[in-house]
């Protein structure tokens, strides 16, 4: 799956991505002026649960997980899609 086939939003200070996977949760992926690892053209990503809201209690992560390349992208929406 390429991150870069979902829903974009243009915002002031970067680029947004959402995701949605049928299992009701998605991901937020950004790049922008204050996510981490923007500075060196890398994106973060935040777990969304079934309300599109953040959440921190999966077994993915307990944050949101900065400094990913596209394949760090692609390969956590997969397990998203697996939760």
């Amino acid at each position: 799956m390429d991150f870069k086939t979902l829903r974009k939003t243009d915002r002031e200070d970067g680029v947004q991505y959402h995701y949605k996977a049928d299992n009701g949760y998605g991901a937020s992926i950004i790049q922008t002026i204050n996510s981490y690892g923007s500075k060196q053209g890398l994106w973060e990503l935040a777990v969304l649960d079934s309300e599109g809201e953040i959440t921190y209690h999966t077994p993915i992560t307990n944050d949101v997980l900065g400094y990913l390349s596209e394949e760090d992208v692609n390969e956590t929406l997969e397990k998203i899609k697996n939760l």
